[in-house]
């Protein structure tokens, strides 16, 4: 079983080759996000930039046609998420050099903010942490190249339900609604999400104790 000293031992060597981005995989409610705040903790010179602030705003996703199943592949903006890693890839090295701003998504209101997250030339290592890094389809096949790494979060199906439940109905969704909302629309990306499991460079499990590790 892997630790959590050994993830940050992995993600220091990679900073230390100059600016790295680290993609964090895995199916709603694995604990991605859980998984990138320990790391950014632990990894001096690291910063988390998530894929969710390339949600389709819901005016967008009405207009579309999509708004019932928000979270799917194609309710984000894939491009503009690949643009962004390229732009943090191409960032000059250096303290001082011009600020990058990427996009936050804001859970109370359920909606993409711009410009909430500034990173800085001196950060050694991105991590990055959404759903669909190991996709080919969709505008999604430009996101793998950009990413030095990927790492998948892999949880049973039955814990990440009652995550995700808990998780919609702190943002007010009724238990009904909420169940019915994991088993329709989350338990089909979560799918996808799956299939493409294999093609990571390391499986992480979601229930890892994420207590911090010398940062060697």
């Amino acid at each position: 079983m892997r630790t959590f000293a050994d993830l940050v031992a992995r993600a220091v060597r990679l900073a230390g080759r100059g600016r790295a981005v680290l993609g964090l995989a895995g199916a709603p409610g694995a604990g991605k996000s859980t998984l990138a705040q320990a790391l950014v903790s632990a990894v001096p010179g690291a910063q988390h930039v998530p894929m969710d602030g390339f949600h389709l705003a819901d005016v967008e996703l009405e207009r579309l046609g999509r708004r019932g199943r928000k979270g799917a592949p194609d309710t984000f903006d894939a491009a503009g998420y690949a643009a962004l890693l390229a732009r943090l890839r191409a960032q000059p090295q250096e303290p001082g050099a011009a600020v990058v701003y990427a996009p936050a998504f804001d859970r109370e209101i359920e909606q993409p903010v711009a410009g909430s997250i500034p990173v800085f030339g001196d950060t050694r290592l991105v991590v990055t942490e959404g759903n669909y890094l190991l996709l080919s389809d969709g505008g999604w096949g430009a996101v793998r190249p950009l990413l030095d790494e990927v790492w998948f979060v892999d949880v049973p199906g039955g814990a990440r339900t009652e995550r995700l439940v808990g998780r919609h109905r702190r943002f007010g969704k009724p238990r009904e609604a909420a169940l019915a909302w994991v088993r329709d629309v989350d338990g089909a990306n979560a799918e996808l999400v799956d299939a493409a499991r294999d093609s990571a460079d390391l499986v992480v499990p979601g229930d890892l104790r994420l207590q911090r590790g010398p940062a060697r």
